[in-house]
């Protein structure tokens, strides 16, 4: 057990001192409860929200708010306007950041995402929600990663999800996007469904991949901050301590903070050789590098397609 003091510091408050610890859930009395740093949604998780009776007055906001900007009835300006009220409302219970995700299906379109990102800012001024607080949440397609760059120039932060290999995170740091989210959980769960035994996280390809990312962008001078996401245990938690920020469940959330001992921080920047020459990824080594891995290419598509479905999905539900 490690005590600062006289008081005990259980592994979530000894995680908090190197890395900002960002909630992964759209329930807003969850995120009061944990008050992380920050907040990142998905139409996963909007969805799920927006069929809680409790949040049923945001989308009755959200029709009110389509209608005084002049387009009422307009399916997709009622799922952004709803998107930027939870925003809005999770900012009420964090002190930091709350991503914002443009639609899935646009994840191949550079033109209508930043079109898409530029509507949801707009939405969140008229709300008087200060933009700086914003990361809008892209799909680390290369268009999306245009996109991102387009935005970043214009002073728009943004998140690049669905992060599957080191090639889509340093295309997405060249870009100057903010942050990057690479996904452990689903890099774990290819890779078990397809024969591979897991038993630590020094054997977790998710863990290692995140790893890997983290030491090459502090080896490059590269200032992305890197986010892992997607967690299915603590104990891959645990073996990214130090990384920038780690976005996690309620659940694990709670898990970590019920765990006593110590915590070992396992990356720093500061134990990070400089790297002084390397080449920056282009659109042919891009397309080639995804297409040659197996993993990352099948869970980029699974992911935009499952979002893509729960943004349907959310639609129907708001008719």
């Amino acid at each position: 057990m490690t005590t600062q003091g006289t008081e005990t510091v259980n592994k979530r408050e000894q995680l908090a001192q190197w890395t900002s610890l960002v909630a992964d859930t759209g329930d807003l009395d969850m995120i009061a409860a944990l008050a992380p740093e920050d907040a990142t949604t998905n139409p996963s998780l909007l969805l799920a929200a927006a069929r809680d009776a409790r949040y049923r007055e945001l989308l009755d906001q959200a029709a009110e708010l389509t209608a005084t900007l002049g387009h009422a009835g307009e399916m997709d300006w009622l799922t952004d306007t709803s998107a930027c009220l939870a925003g809005q409302a999770i900012l009420e219970r964090v002190p930091g950041l709350v991503s914002t995700e443009v639609d899935a299906r646009l994840s191949f379109d550079t033109r209508a995402t930043v079109e898409k990102a530029r509507r949801l800012i707009s939405i969140y001024r008229e709300l008087e929600v200060d933009p700086s607080r914003i990361l809008i949440k892209i799909a680390a397609t290369w268009e999306g990663i245009l996109a991102a760059r387009i935005l970043e120039e214009e002073g728009t932060r943004c998140n690049l999800t669905l992060v599957f290999n080191q090639t889509q995170a340093l295309a997405a740091a060249e870009a100057g996007a903010t942050l990057i989210s690479p996904f452990v959980g689903r890099i774990y769960d290819w890779h078990r469904k397809n024969g591979m035994e897991i038993n630590s996280p020094e054997q977790d390809p998710g863990v290692q991949s995140v790893r890997e990312i983290f030491n090459t962008f502090k080896a490059r001078g590269l200032d992305t901050i890197v986010m892992g996401a997607s967690f299915r245990n603590v104990d891959q938690i645990e073996a990214l301590a130090g990384c920038d920020k780690l976005t996690i469940s309620p659940a694990l959330l709670e898990e970590l903070a019920g765990r006593d001992g110590s915590l070992t921080r396992v990356l720093d920047p500061e134990l990070v050789n400089m790297e002084k020459d390397w080449t920056p990824v282009n659109e042919a080594r891009f397309r080639w590098q995804l297409n040659d891995d197996p993993m990352a290419c099948d869970l980029l598509s699974d992911g935009i397609r499952r979002f893509a479905r729960d943004q349907e999905a959310l639609e129907t539900l708001l008719k």
